[in-house]
C-alpha cells in the first residue's frame, strides 16, 4: 500500500453535519490506552512469533507503541477526534512515528475483536480494585465492631424497635453483604478472563495465529470457544455492571442507618465533621451530605444496568454500533463505585457510637415482649398462648406509658397466673446471651464471629 492510500485510511468518511459527534468515543475510550497498547504489543509479537510479519517489523512496532505510551502519560499525545477512537489514534500516530510499517499491526485483528480486548482487560483490573476497596471497607467494619463488642443497640424491623442486639452483630451484617460482593466481583472478574483475540470481525482469521500464547502474555485464562460470540459477547460488562448495582445498594443501606442514626431522635452515632457539612442558614446543623450523596448515586448505577441490557436486549448477532454504549455506562458505574467505597472507609473509620444514648434505648420501651412470651413458653404455654397474652400486657403497658419492669407481680398475674418472682430477671443480658445459636447475636458468639471474620479477611482469598 503506498502512503497516499494508507494516509486515506485515517480520514474521517464526510457524515450528515446532523450525525455531529455521535460516531465519536475518544473522550471515554481513550481511558483504555494501556490496555490497547499492551494487547497490540502481544498481538504483534505473536505475528513475528508465526511468521507472519519479521522480528524487525515487531520490534519497531513495539518501539512506536511504547513512546506513544509515554506521549500519552506525559499530556504530550497529540489526540484527535475526528479520528473517532482510541485505536485509530494510536494507530495513526504509529503511522507518523514508524511509517508504513505500522499498517501491519492490524493483520489478523479487527477492531471489534480488538475492543473487546481492551474491556475485558480493563475489566478484570476494575474487579480487582474494587474487591480491593471492599475488603478496606470490611475491615473498617470489623475494627468499628471490635470497639464496640459491648455496646446492645435496638434491633429493628419495619423500622419499629423489635429485640436487642449486639452493635458488633449490626455491622456483621454489612461485613457478610460486602463478602458476597467481593464474590460476585470476583465471578465477574472470572467471566471477563477470556482473550477474544484471534475472532476477527466475526468469523475467525485466515493466518495460522497462536491465540493461547496471546492469551498467556495477557495473564488470561482461556480463549473464547466461538468467533461470533467473541464480538458480540458484553456479557462480563453486564456482569459488572449487575455487582456494581447489588454492591450500591448495600452501601446504600449502611448510609441509611447512619443518616437514620445521626438524628435527634435516634442519637445513636455521630459521623465525623469531615464527612457532614453545615446548613448555609441554620448553624446548629451537621447534615450527612456524603452518606446522602451514596444514597442518591443507587440510583444512577441501578439506571447503567438497566439502559445497557435494554441497550443489548435487540441485537442480532454479531457486533453493532450499539455495543459502543457499554463503555459510558462501565466508566461511569466503576468511578461512582470506586469513590463511593473510598468515602465510605473514611466515614466508617470516624464513626463513633452514642454509648449512654443506645444502652437506653435498647432498655427501654418493648424490646423485651418476645423474650417474657418465651419465659411463659418455659412455664409450659404454647407459643400462641404466650404470645396472646404478652400482647395484652404490652397493650397495658403502652397504655400507662410505662415499661415491663415497671409492672408490679400482681399486674402481671392479671394476665397469667403462671408469673413468678423470676420475670424480673428477663433483661436486656439475659435477652442477648439467650440468642446462643449459630449466627445469633449472644456475646459468644460474636466474638466467634469476629474471629472468624477477621481470618477470612485476612485469608487473601480474593488475591
Amino acid at each position: 500500500m503506498d502512503s497516499s492510500k494508507q494516509r486515506d485510511n485515517f480520514r474521517m468518511k464526510e457524515l450528515s453535519e446532523a450525525v455531529g459527534d455521535m460516531t465519536v468515543s475518544l473522550h471515554f475510550d481513550r481511558r483504555l490506552y494501556k490496555e490497547d497498547i499492551r494487547g497490540s504489543k502481544a498481538h504483534v509479537a505473536m505475528l513475528a512469533r508465526q511468521g507472519i510479519i519479521t522480528d524487525d517489523d515487531n520490534q519497531k512496532i513495539r518501539g512506536g507503541l511504547t513512546e506513544i505510551e509515554v506521549e500519552i502519560e506525559e499530556g504530550s499525545f497529540p489526540w484527535r477526534p475526528e479520528l473517532e477512537d482510541i485505536h485509530m489514534n494510536i494507530e495513526r500516530r504509529l503511522y507518523e512515528k514508524i511509517g508504513e510499517t505500522s499498517g501491519k499491526l492490524h493483520t489478523a485483528r479487527s477492531r471489534n475483536d480488538q475492543v473487546s480486548l481492551d474491556m475485558r482487560m480493563f475489566v478484570k483490573e476494575s474487579c480487582v480494585q474494587i474487591q480491593s476497596l471492599l475488603i478496606g471497607l470490611q475491615r473498617s467494619l470489623l475494627d468499628l465492631a471490635e470497639s464496640n463488642q459491648q455496646v446492645v443497640i435496638p434491633g429493628y424491623t419495619h423500622l419499629q424497635k423489635a429485640q436487642p442486639v449486639l452493635f458488633a452483630h449490626h455491622m456483621l451484617a454489612y461485613f457478610e453483604m460486602f463478602d458476597r460482593d467481593c464474590v460476585r466481583f470476583g465471578q465477574t472478574k472470572d467471566s471477563a478472563d477470556v482473550m477474544p483475540l484471534g475472532s476477527g470481525a466475526l468469523a475467525g482469521l485466515p493466518y495460522d495465529i497462536d491465540r493461547e500464547y496471546v492469551a498467556k502474555e495477557l495473564g488470561f485464562s482461556r480463549i473464547t470457544a466461538n468467533s461470533m460470540d467473541a464480538v458480540s459477547d458484553r456479557d462480563f460488562i453486564i456482569d459488572f455492571l449487575s455487582a456494581a448495582a447489588t454492591c450500591s445498594m448495600h452501601l446504600s443501606r449502611l448510609a441509611e442507618e447512619f443518616i437514620l442514626w445521626s438524628t435527634e431522635e435516634f442519637s445513636m452515632v455521630n459521623i465525623s465533621d469531615e464527612y457532614t457539612t453545615g446548613s448555609s442558614i441554620m448553624p446548629q446543623k451537621r447534615n450527612p451530605d456524603f452518606a446522602e450523596i451514596a444514597r442518591g448515586k443507587t440510583g444512577r448505577v441501578f439506571g447503567n444496568l438497566i439502559g445497557f441490557l435494554t441497550t443489548m436486549k435487540g441485537l442480532p448477532l454479531t457486533y453493532n454500533r450499539d455495543m459502543q454504549e457499554d463503555k459510558e455506562s462501565f466508566f461511569d458505574s466503576y468511578d461512582t463505585l470506586y469513590s463511593t467505597l473510598s468515602a465510605f472507609i473514611g466515614m466508617v473509620d470516624g464513626l463513633s457510637v452514642k454509648d449512654d444514648e443506645v444502652r437506653t434505648s435498647a432498655e427501654g420501651g418493648l424490646l423485651l415482649a418476645t423474650d417474657i412470651a418465651d419465659y411463659l413458653v418455659g412455664k409450659g404455654l404454647t407459643f400462641r398462648e404466650s404470645h396472646y397474652i404478652v400482647g395484652q400486657i404490652s397493650n397495658y403497658v403502652l397504655s400507662k406509658d410505662i415499661s415491663f419492669r415497671d409492672l408490679t407481680l400482681e399486674e402481671y398475674t392479671d394476665f397469667s397466673e403462671i408469673f413468678e418472682k423470676d420475670v424480673y430477671e428477663i433483661s436486656v443480658h439475659t435477652s442477648l446471651n439467650s440468642r446462643d445459636v449459630p449466627g445469633g447475636t449472644a456475646a459468644n458468639r460474636v466474638q466467634d464471629a469476629l474471629r472468624e471474620s477477621r481470618l477470612r479477611l485476612e485469608s487473601g482469598r480474593f488475591e
